[in-house]
């Protein structure tokens, strides 16, 4: 695991990236991305990843929607007659 300093970068904190995680990584400079906090983590990722991430979850919802019920009426029956009506 490669460990960074926080450290000040104007009226901001800047984190270095270690060139072989950078590398490992696929990024580069001058290249925009996302920051967020979670549970007390900082998450940094790419905007087009966080949309591929949220494209495999909604996939992967629509795929086992067959598997669960609501009553006697599977998710996916709803969401299909949700889409009829």
């Amino acid at each position: 695991m490669a460990q960074a300093t926080v450290g000040r970068w104007g009226k901001n904190l800047a984190i270095r990236i270690p060139l072989e995680m950078a590398k490992a990584a696929g990024l580069s400079e001058g290249e925009r991305v996302e920051v967020q906090t979670y549970a007390g983590d900082i998450v940094i990722r790419r905007p087009a990843a966080a949309a591929q991430a949220d494209a495999n979850a909604a996939a992967e919802i629509i795929s086992e929607s067959g598997n669960y019920l609501l009553g006697e009426v599977t998710i996916h029956e709803l969401l299909d007659d949700g889409r009829r009506g």
